[in-house]
């Protein structure tokens, strides 16, 4: 009996190196874990932190994550060269979250509005320091906007479904924002943060944003975690959003080289 050629699934594009890199960017992805890492850094539930905060936290922590970001979309990208490929660096950045969580951590809740913007700032200058490593370009508007989307990333709550907080869900959501922003920094040469397409960019990142941010106050809630828990919870935060940064520009990288399609396509297939 002869093979039916028209039923038999086409070969992958990619090579295989590539294809690697891409199961490993989902895996990444995907498995986003925050909460479970704050478990483990801090040895107790998050849920005993989650009882502890007080009851109007989630209506201040959208304004809290809005001007981490603000604050932070100005700062952290400007330090950088401008090298493509040149091998990114993570310890320097996770001691310097490590550094202001240990101070979070002492001076607890109270201390996050001030916190926060600089952890924030030191975790998008890890992401735009592995987005160059990707092969990207840091002085690129897409690059600098893209940079700013890795916070949308794997905020998950429980109410999420796959099909809203999937990663290609997720930047589908955010494509016209991400759009509008590119065209204005590339025109702007600035991250003008009172322009409205900037507003509306760090407004919707942060509402995402705002769920890991919410884990990491009930990490910070829980009684007597003190400045080495600050340290261990912000080196779990660092350290997830360095994994959201790595998956994302690999998937970018693939995207420049195989084209959108082929990469969502070949994602969605779990090779």
């Amino acid at each position: 009996m002869g093979t039916d050629m028209s039923s038999a699934r086409p070969l992958s594009p990619l090579s295989a190196a590539d294809l690697e890199d891409l199961r490993l960017a989902r895996r990444l992805l995907e498995n986003p874990g925050l909460t479970a890492r704050m478990t483990n850094a801090l040895g107790a539930p998050i849920e005993r932190g989650l009882r502890a905060l007080p009851k109007d936290w989630n209506a201040r922590i959208d304004a809290i994550a809005r001007a981490a970001l603000t604050r932070a979309a100005d700062a952290a990208l400007f330090t950088l060269k401008d090298r493509p490929g040149e091998a990114s660096s993570r310890i320097w950045h996770k001691f310097g979250a490590a550094a202001s969580g240990g101070v979070g951590g002492f001076f607890g809740l109270a201390a996050l509005t001030i916190e926060l913007p600089v952890s924030t700032t030191v975790m998008l200058r890890s992401i735009a320091d592995i987005a160059r490593a990707e092969g990207e370009s840091i002085s690129s508007a897409g690059t600098r906007v893209a940079c700013l989307e890795v916070f949308a990333l794997g905020g998950r709550s429980g109410s999420d479904d796959g099909a809203e907080s999937g990663y290609f869900a997720v930047r589908a959501a955010l494509a016209k924002s991400v759009t509008d922003a590119t065209q204005f920094l590339a025109a702007h040469h600035v991250a003008a943060e009172g322009a409205p397409v900037m507003v509306q960019l760090i407004t919707r990142i942060a509402k995402r944003f705002g769920a890991d941010v919410t884990s990491k106050a009930a990490a910070q809630a829980v009684p007597a975690i003190g400045a080495i828990g600050g340290a261990a919870i912000n080196l779990a935060f660092i350290n997830h959003f360095q994994d959201m940064a790595r998956g994302h520009f690999i998937i970018r990288r693939l995207e420049r080289a195989y084209g959108a399609e082929t990469i969502k396509r070949a994602y969605e297939e779990r090779p």
